[in-house]
């Protein structure tokens, strides 16, 4: 059985005994700009046994393997199984400000929340089940899956909802901060990214503590020590 069929089957067995489950992701954690997003999807045992989910689910993976184009068209397959109430999805978002009030991990579990409190339905049995390690002080008791975007189905689904989020996102503010690419490389640390930086530096949507080794280095840029792109 192909591995993307079984994120299906990872969620059947974690919704066992519950009436729903709750999956959670965030992207932009290691951008250099912009704001962190999370998105939140509620299933129940009938929907991930679903045609659908049995036809269709396969299509869903780790929304960093996915074309824009796939991203786009199952986010738009999300809408209407939410419009029919057969899944529950959100997303929240943390700025620029909050990461720089809370830190990244705070921001991060700011969104998450938000994202939960979103669709978070108090009266329903559910389980939340993280994508990554656990969140310590986090309000919503939660099972923590490494690499669960890949894993399980939910997360896979709120990884997509938070990525389409984000993207569209940095492709409005690239109008309102041109010159940086914003809309193609969605903030992080690519090569055109870094010339823009050392070229106009930075913007009001870029993460202060994250530039300070970009920015600390002008005259050399060859010898920057940046952080890792992340697609996520």
């Amino acid at each position: 059985m192909p591995k993307r069929r079984q994120l299906r089957s990872f969620d059947l067995k974690k919704i066992e005994g519950l009436e729903g489950l709750i999956g959670v992701d965030e992207v932009g954690r290691g951008a250099l700009a912009g704001p962190v997003v999370a998105g939140a999807v509620l299933v129940n045992r009938g929907f991930l046994e679903s045609r659908w989910a049995v036809v269709k689910g396969g299509r869903v993976n780790d929304s960093k393997l996915l074309a824009a184009a796939e991203r786009e068209a199952l986010w738009e397959e999300f809408e209407t199984l939410a419009a029919h109430g057969h899944i529950h999805a959100h997303f929240g978002t943390a700025t620029v400000e909050e990461i720089e009030e809370h830190n990244i991990l705070g921001a991060t579990k700011l969104a998450m929340r938000r994202a939960l409190e979103g669709i978070f339905v108090p009266l329903v049995s559910c389980r939340v089940i993280v994508d990554g390690l656990p969140l310590r002080s986090f309000p919503y008791p939660h099972t923590a899956i490494v690499q669960g975007d890949t894993r399980s189905l939910c997360i896979a689904m709120a990884s997509i909802i938070a990525k389409v989020a984000r993207d569209r996102m940095m492709a409005e503010l690239d109008s309102t901060h041109p010159g940086y690419g914003f809309a193609q490389h969605k903030g992080y640390g690519t090569d055109e990214h870094r010339e823009a930086l050392l070229r106009l530096g930075r913007c009001a949507i870029h993460r202060e503590a994250f530039l300070r080794k970009v920015l600390a280095n002008r005259e050399d840029p060859a010898q920057m020590d940046f952080l890792p792109d992340d697609d996520g």
